[in-house]
């Protein structure tokens, strides 16, 4: 199967300090793949495939509110779609109807109170910006106009 990628193509190449850092196509030359990343350093990969060398998101700042908008969902994208929403302290991402919360380890009180409980009163999912509220607010909804039973998993890892 042929690479989708031309010489100025932005993928992701896998680091082992970074995890996954931005990198550039300089050169094709059958399945070996040249890139340059993002801090000038060449790389050669051998037996390229679209799993190596995923491909970039189009550029924005602040990341997407839900990841089900990013062109390619892959694991580079959805980690620096997280990571540009975190430094904005935009701790709330949706991947379509789930919300995936990072602990920014620090207090983010503008995040939290009855004003922002209020705001998400009587919203549609993905109305207002990502939030443990709407998710509380969209389960209450199915519950008393649709009588639907709601789960609500929560996974917190210690590690």
């Amino acid at each position: 199967m042929a690479l989708a990628l031309t010489v100025g193509s932005e993928v992701w190449v896998e680091d082992p300090e970074a995890a996954w850092l931005k990198a550039t196509v300089t050169k094709i030359e059958d399945a070996t793949v040249t890139v340059e990343d993002e801090n000038g350093v060449e790389r050669v990969i051998e037996d390229a495939t679209e799993e190596k060398l995923p491909l970039q998101n189009p550029k924005g700042k602040g990341g997407v509110d839900d990841m089900t908008q990013l062109s390619y969902l892959n694991e580079p994208g959805v980690l620096h779609n997280l990571k540009d929403r975190y430094s904005l302290d935009s701790i709330y991402t949706y991947t379509g109807s789930i919300l995936i919360a990072v602990n920014p380890f620090y207090p983010v009180p503008q995040l939290y109170g009855e004003h922002m409980m209020y705001s998400y009163r009587d919203r549609m999912l993905g109305e207002l910006s990502p939030h443990v509220y709407a998710i509380a607010e969209e389960a209450f909804r199915q519950m008393s106009q649709y009588n639907k039973s709601q789960s609500v998993l929560l996974h917190c890892p210690l590690d």
